[in-house]
């Protein structure tokens, strides 16, 4: 199954980069995780940041195939859990449509984004640094394949 992780960012640290290549690299091999970067808007002081978000979810859309399910990473989307995002990727995977995972820049998830989106998914209540967000979701989805492979949640 496809799953593509769409980001409106710029360059990430080193860390950020490992640690997303770590958890994807995990991945059972019928899953793969594929990771597309869109260039953040350029903002100044007097520039109105809704156009900046609007401008980035129209070239996060791009990368998005027409057959795709669309999840928007969202504050105001649905907590899931380990064992509730392992059961959405056994349903997406019977559908057999790439699965896309929007995550918005600094300003958030522009509205074509969330308006695309079937689904809305919030990570936390907390604000993460957007390079943190890439390695949750990707921990995430490694995490969620390996309870659809038998494997225990935890071990507490």
């Amino acid at each position: 199954m496809r799953l593509i992780l769409i980001t409106a960012s710029n360059r990430q640290p080193r860390w950020v980069v490992d640690g997303y290549d770590e958890y994807a690299r995990r991945l059972d091999r019928r899953w793969s995780l594929e990771l597309t970067e869109v260039a953040l808007a350029r903002r100044t002081a007097s520039s109105d940041p809704r156009r900046a978000v609007t401008d980035e979810a129209q070239r996060m859309l791009r990368h998005v195939p027409d057959d795709a399910h669309v999840v928007a990473l969202a504050v105001g989307g649905a907590p899931w859990s380990t064992a509730k995002l392992a059961a959405k990727l056994d349903d997406w995977s019977l559908v057999g449509a790439p699965v896309c995972l929007l995550v918005g820049g600094p300003d958030g998830l522009g509205e074509p984004c969330r308006g695309r989106a079937q689904e809305q998914w919030s990570l936390s209540a907390l604000t993460l640094p957007h390079g943190l967000v890439r390695i949750v979701v990707a921990e995430a989805l490694y995490r969620a394949t390996s309870v659809l492979q038998g494997h225990p949640y935890h071990r507490a």
